[in-house]
């Protein structure tokens, strides 16, 4: 098997499944944010929403969900290119457990923060940008770095799309190469890896620099 074959499918792989992951977790990072607080809100439609989107997402399953919006919805006259369908399909499933980690975090701040903030005559939008959302910020950045790395994981269900990341590539390479199998899905092992490791390190920087608004 020559470099010449395989690497230009890897590296092209590797760039789908990158895009994929950056795109879905830019959605999932929004839905968190919205839902999680959303399903604080003193407005009852607001948190009945809130909820429901995150019962609803978290209880169904990311592949099942992927198929339904490439394969059934154009019965509905609602076509989606690959790409949007996968970012969709793994964005509201990501973001349905992100919510969970972000509304978790704010409640852990301390109550008696929230009291000082309001004895100081601080609006409500202000409570939550100076004092509620830096102190949970710091919390729930672990969790949700884990969140980031299953996100990347959860990537590799694209294949069953026919969209051609890492995964898609790698088979093709071990249906052309059958008798290379065990070194093609060794590399694959190795390059979600090295993407997973790239995230941790990136979290880890992040948890250093924002570990003194504990």
């Amino acid at each position: 098997m020559h470099g010449v074959n395989w690497l230009p499918l890897m590296a092209s792989g590797i760039g789908i499944t990158i895009k994929v992951a950056l795109l879905s977790a830019v959605l999932a990072l929004l839905l968190s944010g919205l839902a999680g607080l959303g399903s604080l809100s003193r407005i009852t439609a607001v948190r009945v929403v809130c909820r429901t989107y995150i019962q609803v997402f978290r209880a169904v399953s990311l592949l099942i969900l992927l198929f339904w919006l490439y394969f059934a919805l154009p019965f509905a006259g609602i076509g989606l290119s690959k790409l949007l369908s996968a970012v969709l399909a793994i964005g509201l499933n990501i973001g349905a457990y992100g919510a969970e980690i972000v509304r978790s975090a704010v409640e852990a701040v301390p109550k008696g923060q929230l009291e000082a903030s309001t004895a100081l005559n601080l609006t409500p939008l202000q409570r939550l940008r100076l004092v509620i959302l830096p102190q949970a910020f710091v919390r729930m950045l672990p969790p949700m770095g884990n969140l980031m790395i299953e996100l990347l994981k959860s990537t590799s269900l694209i294949y069953f799309i026919t969209l051609a990341d890492l995964t898609y590539q790698a088979m093709v390479l071990r249906n052309n190469y059958y008798s290379w199998t065990p070194a093609i899905f060794g590399l694959l092992l190795l390059l979600y890896f090295l993407l997973s490791a790239c995230m941790i390190v990136t979290v880890r920087v992040l948890e250093r620099k924002f570990s003194e608004w504990r």
